[in-house]
């Protein structure tokens, strides 16, 4: 059996989210709120915490927000087994900083927004697997909407093709030696996601295709969706005739 480790990223500032103007959003950081009774980066990670593939589960958190973290959630963080690193300035330079903690024994860093609550078993046995086949899978979904650019005051360029065209989100997972070497190159590039730094190392990345209800928490309009779409998610095998979404073709 192939090993993994998990990184969720959770040192961002949720500015959107504080700043929605919508109860619960002001002076909390996404990650932070709870979701139908537990906090949105417990609800993601537990996910992975009990995982017989998963060997290491690193949460990556603002430097100011350490020292609240590690009281307010000690409990889970010792019965998930949870390890805590500082995070960096950019995105990029929080999942460096746990990678660096990954265990040599690792083979595959799967990266997973601590934002992004609503994850089905399935998905990730899919990109996992897609992984150790290929080296390199995220989770997408492709785009089903009408693009359109336009000018900095919202006025419509152009129509975009959407062929071939998908959202990503995440999990994205790549052998470890693989995101090791796409940080060494990274030179100035900030990207916006894990896949971008791999690309510009000539990898092929494979998508996987997940259902749209894998949302990544921005407003707090996203937690009422969410909240519905935890009722939405696919049951463990063998709960199938519990679950009237089971069979539903959106989680095939």
């Amino acid at each position: 059996m192939s090993r993994f480790a998990v990184i969720l990223p959770a040192a961002g500032q949720s500015t959107r989210f504080r700043n929605s103007g919508l109860p619960g959003s002001g002076g909390h950081k996404k990650v932070f709120i709870e979701l139908a009774g537990r906090p949105v980066w417990i609800r993601a990670a537990e996910q992975f915490t009990n995982r017989d593939d998963v060997s290491q589960v690193l949460v990556v958190v603002s430097p100011e927000d350490l020292d609240w973290f590690r009281e307010k959630f000690r409990p889970n963080l010792a019965f998930m087994n949870v390890e805590i690193v500082p995070g960096g300035a950019e995105r990029a330079d929080s999942v460096r900083n746990a990678l660096a903690r990954v265990r040599a024994d690792v083979e595959f860093v799967a990266v997973h927004d601590a934002a992004r609550p609503i994850l089905a078993q399935e998905w990730i046995d899919r990109v996992f697997a897609e992984a150790v086949r290929t080296g390199a899978a995220i989770l997408a979904t492709p785009v089903a909407n009408t693009l359109k650019r336009a000018t900095a005051s919202g006025t419509i360029l152009e129509t975009v093709p959407r062929d071939q065209i998908w959202a990503a989100q995440t999990p994205q997972v790549f052998r470890r030696d693989w995101l090791l070497e796409a940080y060494s190159r990274q030179s100035g590039l900030k990207p916006t996601d894990e896949a971008q730094l791999v690309e510009q190392t000539g990898k092929a990345i494979s998508l996987v295709e997940c259902p749209a209800l894998n949302i990544k928490i921005t407003t707090a309009a996203d937690i009422r969706f969410a909240e519905l779409a935890l009722q939405a998610l696919p049951k463990p095998k063998g709960l199938n005739a519990l679950h009237p979404f089971a069979d539903d073709d959106l989680f095939r």
